[in-house]
């Protein structure tokens, strides 16, 4: 019943969604917070995604109860299951996505599971989640293959541990901004919005001093943006300029049969990863190796690699 780690990545979390049965959506990465930047991704951004490496710190921020999340038909999951911080992260934005337009299509698993849990509190919505096998699945289908198991005679140390990274929301939902952090007892108002498609702009600044807070002893972080299906709104323009009588569409239809060829290959290019990601390579390396001895490559070429090495260390 455990949870993997999984890696902060928009393809990986693009075909996670798909697994559970999502369509009409995809994530996106973000290198920087610059308007131009969010802007560019879609006129759908449904939320973002921060991840940071998790430290002990205060927060006195007061966040919402049971009761008032109802009030304002607000989804909120504690976090009760190690490691489920991407996937619940990812939940938290696709359950509050309230615009009845909507081009997001949670498919029959996640619609039945929403409703399922609709009269439940914060941790037994946590708990649901973490029993949930649909989503567990989909979820530890991106768990890095572990060729070995090592025995581990002595603990390890502090210092040797690995570090720990977390995940969290920020969504629109009712004019109002939030900040979904699974590890609190609930949502945190981050205030107002004035403009429904801009409403990132006003984010920015709450991720920009938690960075800084951190910025002097760390540099990992990770933005991801959760936007509707880019392939679905490049082919949605195409025809209403093919239905247009205009004469001068042609050149921006070609325009977008170039951009929609490109976001074809890109998911292709994912889903190819995300094979090798699951991928266990130590068999074909231990034969190849074998191999090499058996025909007495094997040594010439470890004594070239260490001739090379040292070689470089002298430089």
């Amino acid at each position: 019943m455990s949870w993997c780690t999984i890696e902060s990545d928009p393809g990986v979390f693009t075909e996670l969604l798909h697994k559970i049965g999502v369509e009409g959506i995809q994530v996106e990465e973000l290198y920087d917070l610059s308007t131009e930047s969010l802007t560019r991704l879609s006129s759908n951004i449904y939320g973002l995604i921060f991840l940071f490496k998790w430290q002990t710190e205060t927060d006195n921020r007061p966040t919402l109860d049971y009761d008032e999340c109802q009030k304002r038909n607000l989804f909120f999951a504690r976090q009760v299951i190690n490691n489920a911080c991407a996937t619940q992260a990812i939940l938290s934005i696709l359950f509050n996505i309230e615009d009845k337009e909507s081009h997001v299509n949670l498919g029959e698993e996640l619609t039945q599971f929403k409703n399922f849990c609709s009269g439940f509190g914060p941790e037994m919505t946590g708990e649901s989640i973490g029993n949930s096998e649909v989503i567990r699945q989909a979820h530890n289908s991106f768990a890095r293959p572990e060729p070995f198991v090592m025995e581990q005679e002595e603990p390890v140390s502090e210092k040797d541990q690995e570090d720990v990274f977390h995940f969290i929301a920020y969504i629109p939902k009712g004019g109002a901004l939030y900040e979904l952090d699974g590890l609190k007892p609930g949502p945190v108002v981050l205030g107002d919005y004035k403009d429904e498609h801009k409403w990132f702009e006003q984010v920015v600044p709450f991720i920009e001093q938690r960075i800084q807070r951190y910025a002097q002893n760390e540099i990992k972080f990770n933005l991801l943006a959760v936007v509707r299906d880019r392939r679905d709104a490049i082919k949605e323009e195409i025809i209403k300029l093919e239905q247009s009588s205009a004469t001068d569409n042609a050149s921006r239809i070609q325009e977008l049969k170039f951009e929609l060829q490109q976001e074809d290959e890109r998911h292709t290019r994912w889903k190819e990863e995300n094979v090798r990601r699951r991928h266990n390579y130590v068999p074909f390396l231990v034969n190849l190796l074998k191999v090499l001895a058996q025909k007495n490559e094997l040594m010439p070429l470890v004594e070239q690699a260490k001739k090379k090495y040292n070689e470089q260390k002298q430089e």
